[in-house]
């Protein structure tokens, strides 16, 4: 399905509720705009297979933005408004963009974006100037294009480990704007989503899971509640408020719920979820056992990438046979590989290939695209992980994290995760850090609770409450302690800013 058709069936209905303001974007006004869009497009000479570029908060224009891209069969590039003008223009660069819309908040970015992309075009919502959206969207018909054809995103990866990568992925062979969506039949089918289905986003919009979730509900006919900005306390109220039966999370949201007083988790209703899907890193056990004693049975993981070459999936009853597992392969074969490309027993770590039918290729960086496929055509997203008996997928963490400590390969995602469910933690990054004699040694860099509490005797309390589950290799040499760790919006931690800052490299930035 396609908004358009629900703007046809039910105009009235809403199609996005922006959480902050409560503005309401109807089906009928969704597709109203997004032709507007396409119009728009057309008429600055942008063509079938083009690249335009999106660059807002959780803006409410950001939905008809992107179905005007996908209605002109253009390639959309979805940038974080968290980003540097320097960081923005190599993306830029990189996409081959022609066009930059923007939102009146990113101003002072977007200006300083003017001189090094002169080719780029740009238009913004709030501007106070020739490039005002509004303003020229007003004289734009309301009526489809003419050569109306399905268009694509094209991510970037968040740059956790380096310059991200542009997924680049071909213009749908179904020409149809309503072709089937994959994102949507997956939701359906495995997730519970459905035409009247309110969804709670949470997340950032430029991410590919929360922008390919809210898709895939506007193709289905439902709702998004999206809000600008996570808090915990507010998700549950709003959960409550529209009775929300859908949403996407990251484990990050999982704790910072969790770590509410009791009495405030008590005092909204959150029956009304059927379906709490989540993604990004394996979810702590005990944090996990924690969410599904509170909500109930209604949490459905997965284990994907923005690049899109395989799925994973676990649904609760899955996981609980299964502690610590993010699910069996739904449309892929997986492979566990050793350093030499050959596959390891069951039980045994090594790098995670998709076998699949999908194809992708990092844009401009063959070799990137080289790096990530096997001799025998399976892609790798980075990461280590084992299969088990029953074919459930096991994570360990992204090989680049790995510490080797005096020749012991130590992976920092199973420390991590018991550090967050100590009661004094509210987040944890646990690194390699040069040592003379081991080659690296365990740091552990934890964002307390209280700031208050820092010191030499929570560094003392969190080593004894490690040594209880973890062998001696596994305990950090140092714990350091941070009012705040360098993590995404989206939930992913930019480990690789800590990593170097402890190397000593000092130029590295989040990209």
């Amino acid at each position: 399905m396609h908004p358009s058709v629900h703007a046809r069936e039910n105009p009235d209905k809403p199609a996005v509720i922006m959480a902050g303001s409560g503005e309401i974007i109807t089906y009928g006004e969704l597709d109203k705009r997004s032709n507007q869009i396409a119009q728009l497009y057309r008429s600055r000479g942008l063509e079938i297979g083009d690249t335009v570029a999106i660059c807002m908060e959780n803006h409410p224009q950001f939905f008809p933005v992107t179905w005007g891209s996908q209605r002109s069969g253009l390639i959309q590039v979805a940038i974080s408004n968290r980003l540097t003008a320097d960081e923005i223009s190599y993306i830029l660069k990189d996409s081959g963009a022609k066009l930059l819309v923007g939102s009146k908040q990113m101003l002072p970015v977007i200006d300083q974006l003017r001189a090094a992309n002169p080719d780029v075009a740009q238009l913004v919502f709030g501007a106070g100037d020739e490039r005002n959206m509004e303003a020229i969207l007003e004289s734009m018909p309301f009526t489809p294009i003419a050569d109306e054809r399905a268009g694509v995103d094209m991510l970037y990866s968040s740059g956790t480990t380096g310059r991200p990568k542009g997924v680049r992925l071909p213009l749908p062979e179904d020409e149809d704007i309503a072709g089937p969506n994959g994102i949507a039949m997956l939701a359906e089918m495995l997730f519970g989503f459905h035409k009247d289905c309110v969804y709670l986003s949470p997340a950032p919009l430029y991410h590919a899971a929360p922008l390919r979730w809210n898709i895939a509900v506007q193709a289905l006919g439902g709702t998004s509640v999206v809000m600008e900005k996570f808090d915990p306390e507010r998700a549950l109220q709003l959960i409550e408020q529209y009775k929300c039966d859908v949403g996407q999370w990251v484990p990050t949201h999982f704790v910072r719920l969790l770590k509410l007083p009791q009495e405030i988790r008590a005092k909204y209703d959150v029956s009304s979820i059927k379906s709490a899907v989540h993604a990004a890193a394996p979810v702590p056990v005990p944090i996990k056992e924690a969410m599904i004693d509170w909500w109930g049975p209604v949490l459905n993981e997965y284990y994907a990438g923005t690049e899109g070459n395989g799925f994973v999936f676990c649904n609760s009853e899955g996981w609980l046979a299964h502690k610590g597992s993010v699910g069996q392969p739904i449309n892929c074969q997986i492979h566990i590989c050793d350093e030499r490309g050959e596959e390891v027993a069951i039980g045994e770590e090594g790098q995670i290939y998709f076998e699949s039918g999908s194809k992708f290729q990092y844009h401009n960086d063959p070799e990137k695209t080289k790096a990530a496929t096997h001799e025998k055509g399976w892609t790798s997203l980075g990461d280590v992980g084992k299969l088990d008996d029953d074919g459930f997928l096991y994570l360990t963490d992204r090989k680049s994290f790995m510490i080797i400590s005096g020749g012991v390969n130590i992976y920092p995602q199973e420390i991590e995760n018991l550090l967050v469910t100590h009661e004094k933690v509210a987040d944890a990054a646990v690194i390699g850090a040069p040592d003379d004699d081991m080659g690296e040694k365990v740091v552990a860099v934890v964002q307390p609770m209280d700031m208050a509490d820092a010191g030499a005797e929570l560094a003392q309390e969190l080593e004894a409450y490690l040594r209880q589950s973890l062998s001696g290799v596994k305990i950090p040499r140092q714990i350091d302690f941070r009012a705040e760790l360098p993590r995404h919006a989206t939930g992913k931690l930019y480990k690789r800013l800590l990593r170097d800052e402890y190397w000593g490299k000092t130029d590295s930035k989040i990209i």
